[in-house]
C-alpha cells in the first residue's frame, strides 16, 4: 500500500504540473475566469482518474508521458462537471474537496462558465495528444466527447436531478452510476490504452475494467455519504438522504451494498488477466477504491 500511495503522489505531481502548463495562467484576461478555473482544478483533489489513464496506458506497454494530454483532458471535465453539480439549480453544495465550492467564491454566473471553459478547454487539450499506433488524436477527442455528452456524464446528471424523491429503483439507479462515474472512469482507462496503441481486446478488457471499477467507486462514495463525517470526505455529508437521492445504500442496505461493491472489484480485477504483471498497478487501485474511506 506504502508504494501504491507514492506512485498515486508522483503521478498526482506530474498532473498537476502538466494542468498548471494547460490552463491559462490566473493572470491571463478575463482574470476572474481563469482565477475561478484554477481554483477549482487545484483544490486538492485525488486525481483518480489522471491516475488511471497514466495507468492504463503502463498495463498496455505504452510510455505514460504520452498519456498526460488525455489525462488533463478527463481531469478537466470531472472538475467542470463537480463546479456545475454543486450549482443551486442542481445538487447545491457549499463544500467540495475540504473548500467553498465554485460559486460560493466567485458567484453562479461565474461558476457556470468556469466550468464551460475546463470542458472546452479539455477538448483543446486531449487534441494536442501524439497519435498512437491503431489511433489518432481525433478518435481520443472522440471518445471523450461522447462520454462528456447527452448519452451519458450530462444525460446521467438530468436523470439524477430528475429521480429526486421518484422512488427509483436498483436498475434505474445503476444506469445513471454507468452514465456519470463510471462512464468518465471508463473513458480515463480507454484514453490511456488509446494513447498506447492497444489492441482491440485489450481496450475492450479495459472499458470492462474500468466499468466495474467506476460503479464500485460510486457504490463506497453512496456508502460514504451515509458513514462518514464532512471534514472527512471533503464535501457535505448526508446530501443524499437530505435530497431523497436513490442511493445504494437506500435500496439495498449498507451490509448488501458493500457486497456489490467487492463482488464489482473482483469482476474489474478478472478483467486485468490479458495484462498479467503488467495490470499489478490497476489491480492495487481497484483493491484501494474498495478499501478507501473518504
Amino acid at each position: 500500500m506504502d508504494d501504491l500511495k507514492a506512485y498515486a503522489k508522483a503521478q498526482a505531481s506530474r498532473v498537476d504540473r502538466a494542468l498548471g502548463r494547460f490552463l491559462p495562467s490566473a493572470n491571463t484576461r478575463p482574470k476572474t475566469l481563469h482565477e475561478a478555473m484554477r481554483y477549482s482544478v487545484f483544490a486538492g483533489g485525488k486525481r483518480l482518474r489522471p491516475i488511471l489513464c497514466l495507468a492504463a496506458a503502463e498495463a498496455c506497454g505504452g510510455d505514460d508521458e504520452l498519456a498526460l494530454p488525455a489525462a488533463c483532458a478527463v481531469e478537466c471535465v470531472h472538475t467542470y462537471s463537480l463546479i456545475h453539480d454543486d450549482l443551486p439549480c442542481m445538487d447545491d453544495d457549499d463544500l467540495r474537496r475540504g473548500k467553498p465550492t465554485n460559486h460560493k467564491v466567485y458567484g453562479e454566473a461565474v461558476a457556470v462558465l468556469a466550468g464551460d471553459a475546463l470542458l472546452t478547454l479539455a477538448f483543446e487539450i486531449a487534441g494536442q495528444g501524439r497519435p498512437a499506433r491503431r489511433y489518432t488524436a481525433a478518435d481520443m477527442v472522440h471518445d471523450l466527447a461522447v462520454t462528456a455528452g447527452s448519452r451519458h456524464l450530462v444525460g446521467g446528471q438530468v436523470l439524477d436531478i430528475e429521480g429526486e424523491g421518484a422512488g427509483l429503483g436498483a436498475r434505474e439507479l445503476r444506469f445513471i452510476h454507468e452514465s456519470k462515474t463510471a462512464a468518465l472512469l471508463t473513458c480515463a482507462v480507454r484514453l490511456g490504452a488509446m494513447s498506447a496503441g492497444a489492441t482491440p481486446a485489450k481496450l475492450a478488457a479495459l472499458t470492462e475494467f474500468g466499468r466495474a471499477t467506476g460503479l464500485a467507486f460510486q457504490v463506497i462514495d453512496d456508502i460514504l455519504d451515509v458513514t462518514a463525517p464532512s471534514e472527512r470526505l471533503g464535501k457535505s455529508a448526508g446530501k443524499d438522504e437530505a435530497t431523497d437521492k436513490a442511493t445504494y445504500p437506500a435500496i439495498h442496505g449498507l451490509e448488501k451494498s458493500r457486497k456489490e461493491a467487492a463482488r464489482l472489484t473482483r469482476k474489474a480485477i478478472g478483467a486485468l488477466k490479458p495484462f498479467g504483471r503488467r495490470g499489478a498497478r490497476l489491480e492495487e487501485i481497484a483493491h484501494y477504491l474498495l478499501d478507501r474511506d473518504y
